[in-house]
């Protein structure tokens, strides 16, 4: 199984979580993985000494063949420079294109949009030469391309680029045999307004090495003050002045209580900047991009995790893969959210939901779960059983094998299989879609 990513930890962000934890979910449910991914670079653009000056480097992830190709050291920020990280990785994740042996399915990872073009590429030229169809692609659906876009104010929406991207996109999603939403939210967004046939759709979640991100007693009665903290990449996806603000009111009420915010990203001189000018002493920044065995050791000291995600004027459609990270380490959450995250905290019983914005219902929150500690173990607890059940790589990775499977089903040729074992094949394909819960 070939998977296409531009984001591959190091990289953070949660497009990067969610292709790893899908590689080494297939490789423990028996699958051969092989990786194409660029070069560490997002959201810095720094690329480590070792890949510089290289067209490519191959590495090894445990049983994961990681294939790593050239992108510009470029800092994933404004519209030019994304097309032009999105151009390089695309050229380059073709180069490479003689090192990928005798693959079955492609998962196209992310980006959404970007992925396919390789993929298509890889399907038509690694087909095995009987075979009448190209080798199926499964597009995964981790963001929403082309609305994150006017999200992000980087294109107007109704614009001649505008229409012309969701052109390109909608034709790419019809080209995949199946696409795998990372959320029901997306699920629906794909069917309504792209058109996609419902049961092409099947919702698969992030995951969570469990592993790696385990829950460790509290040491508040040890510690001076309550933690709280956020980790992951800067971006404008994230409202830190909520943050700002929430520590302002708590720093004038509580001298027992420090945020901390873990990352990298293209807010981190407005972050420093913004604490200097409002004389933040509880609040510290740790510039750093760590492995993610440190970002779990981190989750596992701090007494409450916050996902503080900006208003965009519409709700979320889908989860952040630090919420399935947060429960996994067995602490409170605090959802700055509406929408499939704010959702899935309600319903999960593991945190605190708190609308975007409202700094003083943030303040609030966190002295209430400061004054209420086995609350905030009990929500801690919940959180972590459900991933435990639920979310694990191990379920993830079977639930994409069984649809990496159904598709290769589908496109085999009667070349390949007799006409027995494939009506038996068809029908096992079709029963596994009907058990498919549907993104209504």
């Amino acid at each position: 199984m070939l998977i296409i990513a531009q984001y591959f930890p190091p990289d953070l962000g949660g497009s990067a979580t969610r292709a790893c934890n899908a590689a080494k979910g297939l490789v423990l449910n028996g699958c051969k993985v092989t990786v194409v991914t660029a070069f560490p670079h997002y959201p810095h653009g720094k690329i480590p000494k070792e890949y510089r000056w290289k067209p490519f480097k191959i590495e090894w992830l445990k049983k994961i063949k990681v294939i790593r190709t050239f992108i510009f050291p470029l800092e994933s920020k404004g519209l030019a420079r994304r097309i032009i990280l999105f151009g390089s990785f695309i050229m380059s994740s073709l180069f490479v294109l003689p090192l990928v042996e005798k693959i079955d399915v492609i998962w196209a990872a992310n980006l959404d949009v970007t992925s396919m073009i390789p993929a298509m590429i890889y399907s038509k030229v690694k087909r095995i030469p009987k075979r009448t169809r190209r080798i199926p692609i499964i597009l995964n659906v981790d963001d929403l391309s082309v609305r994150d876009l006017y999200d992000l104010k980087l294109v107007k929406e109704g614009s001649v680029i505008s229409k012309i991207a969701e052109l390109v996109t909608r034709i790419l999603y019809m080209k995949a045999e199946a696409l795998t939403p990372i959320s029901k939210g997306y699920a629906r967004y794909l069917s309504k307004m792209y058109g996609v046939e419902k049961s092409r759709i099947h919702v698969i979640r992030g995951g969570v090495d469990l592993s790696m991100f385990n829950p460790v007693a509290s040491q508040q009665n040890t510690r001076r003050k309550f933690s709280v903290m956020y980790t992951g990449a800067f971006s404008v996806a994230y409202d830190f002045e909520q943050v700002f603000k929430a520590a302002k009111i708590i720093e004038e009420k509580d001298g027992d209580v420090e945020f901390f915010l873990q990352g990298k990203g293209e807010l981190a001189n407005y972050i420093k900047s913004k604490i200097k000018e409002l004389n933040l002493k509880n609040v510290k920044i740790m510039e750093k991009v760590f492995s993610r065995e440190k970002v779990a050791e981190l989750l596992s000291q701090a007494d409450t995790l916050i996902l503080p995600l900006r208003d965009f004027g519409e709700p979320y459609l889908g989860i952040s893969s630090k919420l399935y990270e947060y429960q996994a380490a067995g602490k409170p959450i605090i959802c700055c959210a509406e929408g499939q995250p704010a959702d899935y905290v309600k319903e999960t019983k593991s945190g605190i939901v708190v609308k975007p914005g409202d700094h003083e219902k943030l303040a609030e929150t966190v002295i209430c779960l400061k004054e209420n500690p086995e609350k905030a173990r009990e929500m801690g607890r919940k959180g972590r059983r459900y991933v435990e059940n639920n979310v694990t790589i191990e379920t993830v990775g079977l639930e994409l094998k069984k649809v990496l499977e159904a598709s290769i089903w589908v496109a085999n040729d009667a070349h390949t299989v007799n006409s027995d074992a494939r009506a038996e094949q068809e029908s096992q394909c079709l029963r596994f879609r009907m058990s498919r819960e549907s993104p209504d």
